[in-house]
């Protein structure tokens, strides 16, 4: 899950993305709307975390813009308008997902965040297959040759995109900005050393194969 917090209280925005990094969710964050808006443009979020009050351009603003986006994050509005008022006009007519005041319980932001993750559109069939990998998105369960995989919320989510690919190349930089987030260094070696916690727990060294300058792959 990719996560973008658009809230310009500093302090409250890092805490937010801490916490949210601590649940294995990466995280981006943006202290203005049209910086929220270009990034939202050049990434797929799953969800957007949006302060209704943001400057040069409000969040009432992005949340109105994003609906002609193709590939729009669900919105959850945290902000300290708190009204019944407030909520019903978030909600019916900027079209926000979910709505939640300031001050609030981290625990419930977290159990909302992941609900509305739940609520993106899955495939007809969330399970997906290839050479022998199995791999159920809706229950979050794998398995290599009928063996059950004890998978990290990181290497759930690689195999999970090297499954969609079905063999074909993903590159480094594509992992690294799907699963991961702009809190990490493109020189990281968490890619490579997820992929290689994987391949341990799939058995085989040669199921996730590198091709060179072209990234990784399933082999069947």
């Amino acid at each position: 899950m990719r996560v973008l917090v658009a809230e310009d209280h500093r302090v409250l925005a890092r805490t937010i993305a801490k916490g949210l990094r601590r649940e294995s969710i990466a995280v981006d964050v943006a202290d203005r709307g049209d910086e929220a808006e270009r990034m939202c443009q050049l990434t797929e979020y799953d969800v957007l975390v949006l302060d209704r009050d943001l400057p040069v351009l409000t969040g009432d603003e992005l949340c109105r813009r994003l609906s002609g986006l193709e590939a729009r994050p669900r919105v959850i509005m945290l902000t300290a308008a708190g009204g019944t008022e407030d909520k019903v006009y978030g909600l019916t007519e900027l079209g926000a997902d979910d709505y939640l005041a300031k001050p609030f319980d981290f625990a419930e932001l977290v159990a909302r965040v992941r609900t509305l993750y739940r609520r993106k559109p899955e495939p007809a069939d969330p399970v997906l297959r290839y050479g022998g990998i199995r791999l159920d998105r809706a229950r979050r369960t794998a398995s290599a040759h009928g063996r059950p995989l004890d998978l990290t919320p990181k290497e759930f989510d690689v195999l999970d995109v090297l499954l969609k690919h079905r063999g074909e190349a993903v590159s480094h930089q594509k992992l690294l900005r799907t699963i991961w987030d702009e809190n990490l260094s493109p020189r990281t070696s968490a890619v490579r050393a997820t992929v290689s916690r994987l391949r341990r727990k799939l058995g085989d060294p040669g199921a996730i194969a590198v091709d060179t300058g072209q990234g990784y792959r399933l082999t069947p």
